[in-house]
């Protein structure tokens, strides 16, 4: 039966253009990394320094960007500029490539920019969502779109990895660009009725970081999350380098295992909402750390000596729980953010959450590059993954669980 969201066409075109460009996404997040390594021959550290660019607009300009959109009457065309913006410069990779011009300096100004860009987006998106699905909605719509994320991590990398093998690395990046341009028309194709945007005079940079201090609650997931995730991107950073050069699997390979680990994500997005309705909201949302974090642990314990089945069945075993504990995560906070936060400091809270959240991930991803070079790549994958699991504490004090059911919105100004 059609979820009753999905009948309804303004979201359903949404979500079909936030489908495609995610799987185009995965495509991306797998060919980027190998162009630099098999096409450029770059090192751990250049690998970090990769990551970190990608990630630093976050850090540089989160708050400015929540202040900027909230002021927007229409944050849907912020969005689809975002969109074509991306697709562009996704675009020259190939091209370079092509004329034989490629170059470390080029990835990482595609990667500064367009995490730009990215930024604008994902600022823009919570009151896109909330303009489309009502409140009792929240969690079915956090739960469709998971869902396509969890889905793009199942056929996203696999059509990477193939792509890869079959053309090249710089060309299967052609494949994330048509998904921009497809996210952007079916997003010109809709006209939500969006809510006011904040008066001049009310679009503070602090007025998100002053609403995270103000609830335990939300300080407590922003500190879990950004502690997670220093140590999530320094693994993240070195994982390709690892299973190619170190497990010696091959680039078609690691992403049908890293896609077949993802059906976890599928079955995290369909199993939320209901762990949600039987023991709570935030009870769901603390499980997902832990499912999400101690699985990790099963990659760097995978070696070169050990049989190459083994060594997959270890490293799809950890992707697999490592999805579904993060989808965990993300569904039940983000119904939790939406219910919360004021429809005019949603862009700004989400800028606050980010310039933390993110920009700790270019952080980690250089301190997983920096341990990679100075303590070899397994030995900085386990330190990575072990400080992960200590992070994942650190929820436990923010009173999630004792949420039950969504909480109302926090009063502006508090």
């Amino acid at each position: 039966m059609l979820p009753p969201l999905l009948r309804d066409r303004p979201f359903r075109r949404y979500w079909v253009g936030q489908t495609v460009s995610l799987v185009g996404d995965q495509v991306t997040l797998l060919a980027l990394p190998l162009t630099a390594v098999l096409v450029l021959h770059v090192g751990p550290a250049q690998m970090g320094y990769l990551t970190a660019v990608a990630l630093l607009p976050n850090l540089l300009f989160a708050l400015h960007a929540g202040a900027w959109v909230d002021r927007r009457r229409s944050r849907r065309r912020v969005m689809i500029a975002a969109d074509v913006g991306r697709a562009i410069l996704t675009a020259t990779i190939p091209i370079a490539y092509w004329l034989g011009e490629l170059t470390m300096g080029q990835l990482y100004v595609v990667a500064f920019l367009a995490g730009c860009l990215s930024l604008l987006f994902m600022v823009s998106n919570p009151t896109m969502m909330v303009s489309l699905a009502d409140r009792e909605h929240y969690l079915q719509a956090n739960s469709l779109t998971n869902g396509s994320r969890a889905f793009s991590y199942v056929i996203g990398p696999s059509i990477g990895g193939l792509l890869v093998q079959a053309l090249a690395a710089p060309v299967a990046l052609l494949v994330d660009a048509v998904s921009f341009l497809w996210s952007g028309g079916l997003l010109a194709s809709i006209s939500p009725t969006e809510p006011e945007p904040a008066p001049e005079g009310e679009s503070s940079l602090w007025a998100g970081m002053r609403m995270i201090r103000s609830s335990r609650l939300l300080r407590g997931n922003l500190v879990a999350a950004a502690t997670v995730n220093l140590f999530n991107y320094g693994f993240s950073a070195l994982l390709v380098l690892y299973a190619v050069r170190h497990l010696g699997i091959s680039p078609g390979t690691l992403g049908l295992v890293i896609g077949t680990g993802a059906v976890g994500g599928l079955l995290g997005s369909t199993l939320t909402s209901r762990m949600a309705r039987r023991i709570g909201v935030g009870p769901a949302n603390v499980v997902g750390w832990f499912v999400f974090t101690v699985p990790l642990t099963l990659v760097p314990l995978a070696t070169a000596s050990m049989p190459h089945g083994l060594v997959l069945v270890l490293v799809g075993a950890a992707e697999f729980l490592g999805g579904l504990g993060v989808m965990m995560i993300d569904i039940s906070a983000g119904a939790l953010f939406q219910a919360i936060v004021p429809d005019q400091l949603r862009s700004r809270f989400t800028g606050a959450f980010m310039v933390v959240n993110y920009g700790v991930r270019s952080f980690g991803a250089l301190l997983g590059g920096a341990l990679g070079a100075a303590l070899g790549v397994r030995e900085a994958l386990w330190i990575c993954t072990l400080g992960g699991i200590a992070a994942a504490f650190i929820i436990l004090p923010s009173g999630m669980l004792g949420v039950r059911e969504l909480p109302e919105p926090i009063p502006q100004g508090t």
